[in-house]
């Protein structure tokens, strides 16, 4: 009896430390920033085949809101959704974007702070993000963009990224519905609560705020939100952040997130 005891015993710790052993092995985190190149290379061996590359931006959001918005929401959306799907890791979040004329100023170029590149330039860094991707071994390399204005071309390099790998497993997924979702869905969301259409805005409104504050609320200064209802356009505002909280903002988070998922799901198994 005693010896059964001593048997069960060493068999409980001895799978304990198996555990910690196996969970010592796997990285803690999804994002490649975090990672070593050892731990990216084990997670491929592992059956993480599947990438996002996050889109951001860097442009003004009003006098209430950081200029990395994008980056920041893009980011941490991308983690949820790739723990979401499981054997999927992030990879940088692209901060540099078509955000319009640099000289003269058009667009949110306007605003002091914005950064703005070529969308030959934006083009160039999402192809080589992706080849350099496709080259370590990931199979399915998710496109999703936090800002609208270049949904197109995100849209278009995937295109023709497929078609140019044709012959090999790799596949190029662009999620319009990531983008989508913000538009459609969580405004009717917010206009079932009693919102109006100018209040959730379509640029720094209740809306944009409301997510930002869910995902990043450091990034957001309620106190501002009069100065920015007040100024409206004029101070990079579209829309009335005067209603955004942390609970409104994840309404959005959930939609965006369950949505995404099932995108991906949904174009993987196409191919």
């Amino acid at each position: 009896m005693k010896e059964a005891i001593v048997r069960a015993v060493w068999i409980v710790l001895l799978g304990a430390l198996l555990g910690l052993q196996a969970a010592a092995a796997e990285p803690a985190t999804v994002a490649l920033d975090d990672m070593t190149w050892t731990e990216v290379q084990r997670a491929l061996k592992s059956g993480s085949s599947t990438v996002i590359i996050p889109v951001g931006g860097t442009e003004q959001s009003g006098p209430h809101m950081a200029l990395g918005k994008h980056n920041s929401r893009v980011k941490a959306l991308a983690g949820r959704i790739a723990s979401r799907l499981g054997h999927t890791l992030v990879a940088p979040v692209i901060a540099y974007v078509p955000e319009g004329g640099i000289t003269p100023p058009q667009g949110h170029m306007r605003f002091a702070g914005t950064l703005s590149v070529s969308a030959e330039a934006f083009g160039g860094i999402i192809d080589g993000a992706a080849r350099s991707l496709k080259q370590h071994g990931f199979k399915d390399i998710v496109l999703i963009g936090d800002h609208g204005g270049y949904q197109p071309q995100l849209k278009t390099i995937a295109a023709r990224l497929n078609r140019e790998w044709t012959a090999t497993p790799v596949r190029v997924h662009f999620i319009e519905d990531y983008y989508r979702v913000a538009q459609t869905a969580y405004v009717e969301a917010l206009r079932a609560r009693g919102l109006s259409d100018s209040q959730i805005g379509t640029h720094a409104g209740t809306a944009d705020t409301a997510l930002l504050m869910a995902l990043d609320a450091s990034m957001v200064q309620p106190a501002r939100f009069e100065e920015a209802a007040r100024d409206g356009a004029a101070a990079g505002t579209l829309g009335d952040p005067r209603k955004a909280t942390a609970a409104l903002g994840e309404l959005g988070v959930e939609l965006i997130v369950t949505r995404t998922v099932d995108a991906i799901r949904a174009a993987q198994a196409r191919h």
